[in-house]
């Protein structure tokens, strides 16, 4: 199949990889590109370092507190996510394999409302704040997602030409950026008319809002199940 990953990279290249050793023919249009933010730490303790995106960890990169950050417990998100915060010098880490659901589950079950407050380094633009009940969570905005402003020439002329058979959105802002610059093109009723392959149910409603009808939702939010989603069509 020739699909389109519009994940940010450096994942959307790995992504990208993954589907051509299968086969595929695959182009890549990055929806969101990642900014570092400069933060500051307030002195104080905390219990520990969670963290729902591998962009999270990559913006410590540098940091001066950074020594400070890895000798703390991380709590991810999911495996992408623990994989980074360990290649970034975390030596304790602990993965919700699953949704910010699963990982507020994961942090109610380890800590409680008289431990050190939670750090929770997160981007500017998200879906909501944890909920973790009574535990105090510190969050720090350590990171932006700007949006793509259009598609290349390159897909344009691919969704004109209706030569896509499937798009793979892994979060709710690349899929709103996937429409919005469809419009902007005249293309939103050719950008809808592909198979989209989606992380989870939020990221499909946008899609489903502007009428897409061929959605493919992931059974796990990770992305080896994504591309086997993919691979059973």
């Amino acid at each position: 199949m020739k699909l389109l990953v519009t994940r940010p990279e450096p994942d959307g290249e790995r992504t990208a990889e993954a589907l051509r050793a299968r086969g595929h023919e695959v182009l890549l249009a990055p929806m969101l590109r990642m900014q570092a933010v400069e933060f500051e730490l307030a002195d104080e303790s905390y219990q520990a370092v969670v963290m729902t995106s591998a962009n999270a960890v990559r913006s410590l990169a540098g940091h001066p507190q950074l020594a400070r950050l890895t000798a703390l417990p991380a709590l991810t998100v999911g495996r992408h996510t623990a994989d980074a915060a360990r290649a970034a010098g975390f030596r304790d880490v602990h993965s919700a394999d699953g949704d910010q659901r699963d990982l507020a589950a994961l942090l109610r079950a380890r800590f409680s409302a008289a431990s050190a407050p939670l750090l929770y380094l997160a981007g500017e633009d998200r879906a909501g704040e944890l909920d973790v009940g009574e535990i105090r969570v510190r969050t720090v905005v350590v990171y932006r997602a700007v949006k793509a402003e259009r598609l290349t020439a390159e897909i344009e002329t691919a969704l004109a030409e209706h030569s896509l058979a499937g798009v793979l959105h892994f979060s709710r802002r690349t899929a709103d950026a996937y429409l919005d610059c469809a419009a902007r093109a005249g293309l939103i009723a050719a950008a809808l008319r592909p198979l989209h392959f989606c992380l989870a149910q939020a990221v499909s409603e946008p899609l489903v809002a502007a009428g897409a009808t061929g959605i493919r939702i992931a059974p796990h939010p990770e992305e080896a199940a994504l591309l086997a989603l993919v691979g059973d069509c």
